[in-house]
């Protein structure tokens, strides 16, 4: 939403500077997110003075001038009628960009050097009239920047809205913000009585066929209406927002819908067939041409407004080429209606329509408003087209929305936001913003207030809404900052949430070098077929869109893998070939019920190299084991209980390269997986380096945390270590044989480790060697060598007969 300063102070003084009122309306919570002079464009236009004026040689209608610009003189070569000796007049200098988008260079002219250009009115988006150079007052000093020497400054600002704000979608809306924070009051725009009865009737009717997407339907007639060129004030108030001037009538409309909120639209009254309004629902299939000049394909949930025979509009979007204003209207119908946010939101959509009557129609207009609106209209029609209006006004009403009152307490408010204001400071405050006492409501309690909302507030309905106003009045840094009570002790064992679990997977994430990346929810529905999934596989069960941004975003993901895939592929396109990523991210299932299963997941990412490049080491690429490392390690951060990594089972995640993927194991509980991608994924999405990721169950995952965990003193005897070696078969996986030795409870055994593994000659095929350390320690006692070979002996026949494998 854009708004400029001189448009504002016409409804409140403003006394704060552009800088000031910005940071307050942010505050207020409207963010100003941007804010510019809007005519800046002036910085290299200067005041000259044309000390002389010759004929040009070479050319009838070109005169060579010799301008004074104060520090020094330029030759211009000038084709106005009305250039002159001793006449001041705009220059704009090499360098300048005029709002045409001419850039004014040095150049030679039927060859006459001219260093400038002498400008007109329009040139320079000041006036109407463009026949020659604009004349400046005599007094002016020539070297001054035009801006200054015309008092030209005029703060443009460009607040982004959130969506439930949709009274500020207007220049009214805006200002009557600013004068709550200033404490004054707003001066509304005078308007001639509203009188709902006359001739209109005779001359036009509506009939609303459609009432749940149309509850109010207002129109007048204007008659003698002289369509031209709209009065310089009108054009640069639309100019001042970005806004083109187009003509008289339509610049109106679009003036008053920037000025109140409310959209309205013009029709061509002699090109209605019957001169009436039908409002009513599209036929499936139904054409219809825009003004946009493009043909649409209506369906039977878009609400049409219509004449006697044909569709003439599309209800809140866009106006059709059949009823448009020309240069020959002279007969005007006005339209101003409140449409149903959703009907409008869905036509526009459906049918990618993007206009600024559907943005305020979406998010909700004022239903008391439409009358307001529709008689300021028709009084700068009057005024500015010489049109005569038809008395009267025609006011269908099917589904009158009424006003809404709100019960609030003092005591509620104030637990809820941290304040402690009592019942007056919360009426003054509100009171500011249009949001008074309802006098119909009794008041039998001393803090209960109730609190008759504004028409135009569609987004306020329920208390915590006024509370959410009452903060903004109050000032969001005026509300003081507090902890929340944590109660401590051993009746309070530390728990698990999900929310605590994210949180710590996200820290440990970081500190071991990876980034952060958080992907759309939505992806596109042939990533299933990308990651090479079987059709029986329950991630091919996807959640669709129902009305998608784009093809790209059809479905809600079922793996974060996708997401990181994608990411992976935009960092390669920028030459970033080593990275380590992760997402923290919800998956999306389909069930019996309307709302998805939602469960979280942890997916992390790493290709490239193991290290970054460094002038003491030897880059070397990662591999399996560095993810897997990262896996475990942050596993056991979690005290995550019985963590082992099995490659049985593992391919049934066809994602990842067979013999380099494994399941990740909590006892007998599947939590994850982690292995390469496969070459034919990695394919899929036109990578062309190999990479290594894992997927955590989050929702698995809490439930094996422990509430509390356990703690043993170290012992302060030595350690006594002991390694072996078995022949085994090479399907038996290594951490079986160190589970094993952990399984025999012996209390002097702490630790088994894997060191070596070999196969080939001269193991027999099908055979390998498997090397393990284990490490011995009593928390009595120094161990003595032959009570720890005697230990050591005895495990290692127990698991020679387990595994049924040899020494070597």
């Amino acid at each position: 939403m854009k708004v400029s300063l001189s448009w504002l102070k016409e409804y409140v003084p403003i006394t704060l500077d552009p800088a000031s009122l910005a940071d307050a309306l942010t505050m207020a919570g409207l963010e100003v997110e941007g804010m510019w002079d809007r005519y800046d464009y002036l910085d290299h236009v200067v005041v000259g003075r044309i000390l002389s004026v010759e004929k040009h040689p070479d050319a009838d209608k070109l005169s060579c001038c010799c301008v004074s610009i104060g520090d020094r003189t330029l030759e211009i070569v000038c084709g106005a009628p009305n250039v002159a000796p001793d006449m001041c007049a705009p220059v704009a200098l090499p360098g300048a960009e005029l709002p045409s988008g001419l850039v004014i260079k040095p150049s030679v002219i039927r060859g006459k050097a001219s260093g400038g250009m002498l400008c007109s009115p329009t040139e320079l988006a000041l006036g109407a009239s463009g026949k020659g150079i604009m004349a400046l007052p005599e007094t002016a000093t020539p070297g001054t920047p035009l801006a200054q020497a015309l008092d030209l400054s005029d703060t443009v600002m460009e607040i982004g809205l959130t969506p439930n704000r949709a009274d500020c979608a207007s220049v009214i809306g805006i200002a009557r913000e600013i004068a709550a924070i200033q404490d004054v009051p707003l001066r509304y725009p005078a308007i001639s009585p509203i009188v709902t009865e006359g001739n209109i009737f005779e001359r036009t009717s509506i009939t609303i066929e459609a009432p749940d997407a149309c509850p109010r339907y207002t129109a007048k007639l204007m008659e003698n209406v002289t369509i031209g060129p709209s009065p310089q004030w009108l054009q640069d108030r639309l100019r001042s927002v970005g806004q083109r001037p187009i003509n008289n009538i339509v610049d109106v409309t679009n003036f008053v819908m920037l000025e109140t909120g409310q959209p309205l639209h013009a029709f061509n009254f002699d090109a209605l067939a019957e001169g009436r309004i039908v409002v009513r629902k599209a036929r499936k299939g139904e054409p219809f041409t825009t003004l946009d000049d493009k043909n649409r394909v209506l369906d039977e949930e878009m609400l049409l407004i219509c004449d006697g025979v044909k569709p003439v509009a599309l209800a809140g979007v866009m106006g059709g080429q059949n009823s448009e204003i020309s240069a020959t209207t002279t007969r005007v119908l006005i339209e101003s209606a409140y449409f149903h946010p959703r009907s409008v939101r869905k036509t526009a959509k459906k049918l990618g329509l993007s206009t600024d009557a559907a943005y305020r129609y979406e998010r909700g207009v004022d239903p008391h408003g439409t009358l307001r609106a529709l008689v300021r209209a028709a009084d700068l029609m009057q005024e500015v087209a010489g049109a005569t209006p038809v008395t009267g006004i025609v006011d269908m009403h099917p589904q009158p929305v009424p006003l809404r009152s709100i019960a609030l307490e003092a005591e509620a408010t104030n637990r809820l936001l941290g304040t402690a204001l009592d019942k007056e400071q919360i009426i003054t405050l509100l009171a500011a913003i249009d949001i008074t006492i309802d006098p119909a409501a009794p008041a039998d309690h001393p803090g209960h207030m109730v609190f008759q909302i504004p028409s135009y507030r569609v987004d306020i309905e329920r208390p915590e809404d006024l509370m959410e106003e009452v903060a903004r009045r109050y000032g969001y840094e005026n509300i003081p900052v507090t902890m929340p009570a944590a109660v401590a002790g051993e009746s309070s064992p530390k728990t698990h949430s999900p929310r605590s679990l994210r949180i710590t997977c996200r820290e440990k994430m970081i500190g071991y070098g990876f980034h952060e990346v958080l992907n759309y929810s939505f992806i596109h529905a042939g990533s299933v077929d990308r990651l090479c999934l079987a059709d029986d596989d329950p991630r091919r069960r996807q959640v669709a869109i129902i009305n998608p941004l784009t093809e790209e975003q059809g479905v809600m993901r079922t793996s974060l893998i996708p997401g990181l895939l994608e990411t992976m592929g935009r960092n390669l396109s920028k030459q970033v070939r080593s990275f380590r990523i992760f997402e923290i991210g919800k998956v999306f299932f389909p069930t019996e019920n309307p709302l998805p299963d939602e469960p979280e997941q942890l997916c992390g990412l790493w290709t490239g190299t193991r290290q970054d490049p460094s002038w003491h080491e030897k880059s070397t690429a990662c591999d399996f084991y560095d993810i897997k490392g990262t896996v475990e390690t942050l596993l056991a951060t979690l005290d995550v209980p019985g963590i082992r990594f099995s490659r049985e089972k593992a391919g049934h995640s066809p994602y990842l390269r067979r013999g380099c993927a494994a399941r990740i194991m909590s006892g007998d509980h599947t939590v994850g997986l982690v292995g390469e991608v496969a070459p034919q994924v990695l394919s899929a999405y036109d990578l062309k380096q190999s990479a290594f990721l894992f997927e955590l169950h989050l929702d698995r995952i809490l439930p094996l945390l422990q509430s509390r965990k356990k703690v043993a003193p170290v012992s302060k005897f030595p350690p006594v270590s002991r390694d072996a070696t078995l022949i085994l078969d090479a399907h038996v996986e290594a951490h079986r044989i160190l589970d094993a030795v952990m399984e025999t409870n012996n209390p002097l055994v702490e630790n088994a480790q894997l060191f070596d593994v070999f196969e080939g000659a001269p193991i027999t095929e099908g055979k390998k060697s498997v090397s393990f350390r284990i490490t011995y320690r009593s928390a009595t006692e120094t161990l003595e060598d032959e009570k720890v070979n005697r230990l050591h002996q005895e495990i290692c026949r127990q698991i020679i007969a387990a595994f049924d494998a040899d020494l070597p």
